[in-house]
């Protein structure tokens, strides 16, 4: 993530309002440079001392309209921030906004010139789903504004279950608002997207795999979603939370992974094929579990599906994006898998090397 940012944070009056500090925490352990402000409806959820420690600043509010010298302090906040984010937007602050009003410290910010303005909305899914707050949200975004989330979870009011009105959580929304400064290049297109690793059953209990995370392919999801790219997501098992705003299409096997891709390639512009494929698969899968018997146990197995092959063969104007990993002769042998398999690119990468692959953080 870009670090350096300049970024204003403003809670209004809901529940959600109680994460803001982690919030403000989070984007200055990752580099940014973070103010703070708050509507009055927020301090009954959070204390501005709360928002002032976590921001390292006082809290601007309705107390620190005008400085001294008489110099507007919403003008000058509005012009030092790259960014507002509102964390947690209510419905008020969205309809606020949206009429064009500045009858408070966050709607006044707003109308106030700052160059880029986040929404992370939080409140009751019959709220959220009301044609009045949608009619809202459309209007900011036809202004240019960015909204993350809500997302699906437990909401606060009493008796609601799980449902589409929370706010997403701080560390989601750090990793989200890299995406508010990538260009909408992508709009109109469609992204596939495998990733992770496949499975090939023994039995009903043990299989073949490899340690793939999973990581590579929903980083890839999530860039090409922030471009504004239509993303499917195609993934073998992993523990990850899928990204927001990227379809979703779970798989085991390597034969599932080709069934999936197939359905969605024609309609493709790009595939870019991170999963990391087990390439072998019992040529006979037992029904139930064998116990542990003998010394030893021969093992047939068989070559499963080579699916970038088989989409090569299938594409008629997809641009397909490969991956090789090698732990000898891989620029080479990277090269060839390209030529074979028709890929107009190939991303190469080394797992014996450090933590460049399987779940490390330089890949």
């Amino acid at each position: 993530m870009s670090s350096g940012r300049r970024l204003l944070v403003a809670a209004t009056g809901g529940v959600a309002a109680v994460k803001t500090p982690a919030l403000l925490r989070r984007l200055a352990e990752v580099g940014h440079q973070v103010r703070v402000a708050a509507s009055e409806d927020a301090y009954r959820f959070v204390t501005p001392l709360a928002l002032a420690v976590a921001a390292g600043s006082e809290v601007f509010d309705r107390r620190l309209w005008f400085r001294p010298d008489g110099h507007a302090r919403h003008i000058e906040l509005a012009r030092w921030a790259d960014a507002l984010v509102v964390a947690p937007a209510t419905a008020n602050a969205l309809a606020s906004a949206a009429g064009g009003r500045a009858d408070d410290v966050v709607s006044a910010l707003v109308v106030s010139g700052v160059p880029k303005v986040v929404w992370v909305p939080a409140m009751n899914s019959s709220m959220w789903k009301n044609a009045a707050v949608q009619r809202n949200v459309r209007t900011l975004e036809r202004d240019g504004h960015h909204l993350l989330g809500p997302v699906v979870g437990r909401l606060a009011a009493r008796g609601e279950g799980p449902g589409v009105g929370r706010m997403m959580e701080p560390e989601d929304i750090v990793q989200a608002l890299e995406g508010c400064w990538r260009s909408p290049d992508y709009r109109g297109r469609r992204v596939l997207v495998s990733a992770g690793p496949t499975r090939e059953y023994l039995d009903p209990v043990r299989f073949l795999s490899n340690p793939s995370s999973g990581r590579m392919g929903y980083a890839v999801a999530a860039a090409a979603r922030d471009r504004a790219a239509q993303v499917t997501l195609v993934t073998g098992p992993t523990s990850l939370k899928p990204p927001e705003r990227v379809r979703l299409v779970e798989v085991v096997s390597a034969g599932e992974m080709l069934a999936a891709l197939r359905q969605e390639f024609e309609r493709a512009d790009l595939l870019v094929m991170t999963a990391a494929v087990a390439d072998w698969r019992a040529s006979e899968i037992a029904s139930q579990k064998e116990p542990k018997q003998g010394n030893g146990r021969t093992l047939e197995l068989v070559r499963t599906v080579d699916i970038l092959q088989l989409l090569a063969g299938e594409r008629s104007h997809q641009v397909m994006v490969g991956f090789a990993m090698e732990t000898d002769r891989g620029v080479e042998r990277a090269a060839a898998k390209a030529r074979r398999k028709g890929l107009d690119f190939i991303c190469l990468n080394y797992p014996t090397r450090g933590a460049s692959a399987f779940g490390g953080d330089t890949t």
